[in-house]
């Protein structure tokens, strides 16, 4: 592996001029600084990291704590993490948390004992974690206290239904399936607020059972929000098998815009997490932090997008006047 020795040898200059300007430090002109980082190159020169952390005190690697990767929301966050990373140098060291709060706190300790600069924290559900041993960021829902980055799930809740009142919706089926999830109550929270006054609307969650879709569509239901991707291909699955054509019958939003969603018939109308975004601010966030020594910064919050498909269309004449009460 070449060492910094051997680009000073090439040079003919000491090492440490090669030291000072590959740090950025001391008074190196700009046009030797560039034949050191041309001679870097050419040698294939890596900069060690244990060396790094000797001088800086940080190891240069961040941790990245996810509920379960497994899941598919997970992966996308993740990979644009580790891409944000490595845009400032540094490297992402991924924990995933399966097991709840217990499964959680073990991967955030199993971190800070590999000697990572900060965390990064999607928490488990229903749990707010504080990190005080390393700087950390929780990227979670604004109506969690401790979230520093959260994503806007009410304003995506509210701009499903907005959506769908557009089309001339007025009697809608809300979809969970748990309700002990934050961001699930969030997204429905918003929904609801978007729909009172101006349609009617029942909130059902399916860990306690699966509703009755061709007793709801009797009933006038022309539209179903959820609060997932895979719940809505769920709904359009289980109302096709009992007759219900989907936008025919009834318009059908999902949650997260996971690549299934342009892969199905129909496809599937989406409310869109701006990944990138979150991914983005996180990664500044907890850089801020590391810089500051620790300080606090502002919370930021990133709203969602829609991406309009195939699941959803304009109600029909017969669905347009709400006439029963919210349930």
């Amino acid at each position: 592996m070449t060492n910094q020795k051997q680009i000073a040898s090439g040079l003919g200059i000491s090492a440490a001029t090669v030291s000072n300007a590959l740090a950025g430090k001391g008074r190196v002109s700009k046009d030797l600084a560039d034949r050191i980082a041309a001679k870097a190159t050419e040698l294939g020169y890596v900069p060690s990291a244990a060396g790094r952390a000797l001088k800086t005190g940080r190891s240069g690697i961040l941790g990245l704590v996810m509920p379960d990767i497994t899941q598919p929301v997970f992966p996308d966050f993740a990979h644009a993490v580790e891409g944000e990373a490595d845009k400032c140098g540094l490297g992402v060291l991924i924990a995933n948390s399966r097991g709840g709060e217990d499964g959680q706190a073990s991967a955030i300790k199993a971190l800070i004992q590999r000697g990572v600069d900060g965390i990064i924290v999607v928490p488990h559900r229903g749990t707010s974690p504080i990190i005080t041993e390393v700087p950390s960021v929780v990227v979670s829902t604004p109506s969690d206290p401790n979230s520093i980055v959260s994503a806007n799930h009410r304003q995506g809740g509210r701009l499903a239904a907005t959506a769908l009142l557009e089309l001339g919706h007025r009697h809608f089926l809300l979809i969970g399936d748990d309700p002990l999830s934050p961001v699930q109550m969030d997204r429905i929270d918003g929904m609801a607020e978007a729909l009172t006054g101006v349609g009617t609307f029942e909130i059902m969650w399916t860990s306690r059972g699966f509703p009755d879709l061709v007793e709801k569509h009797g009933a006038g239901v022309s539209a179903i929000l959820t609060v997932s991707d895979l719940l809505a291909l769920r709904v359009i699955t289980e109302a096709a098998r009992l007759g219900l054509r989907c936008p025919d019958a009834i318009s059908v939003i999902g949650f997260d815009d996971l690549p299934l969603a342009k892969a199905v018939r129909p496809t599937l109308t989406s409310i869109v997490p701006d990944t990138a975004e979150l991914s983005r601010r996180s990664v500044a966030c907890l850089n801020a932090i590391l810089s500051q020594n620790g300080q606090d910064v502002r919370r930021s919050i990133v709203d969602f997008t829609i991406a309009h498909r195939e699941s959803t269309g304009p109600a029909s004449p017969l669905n347009r006047n709400p006439t029963r009460r919210k349930q």
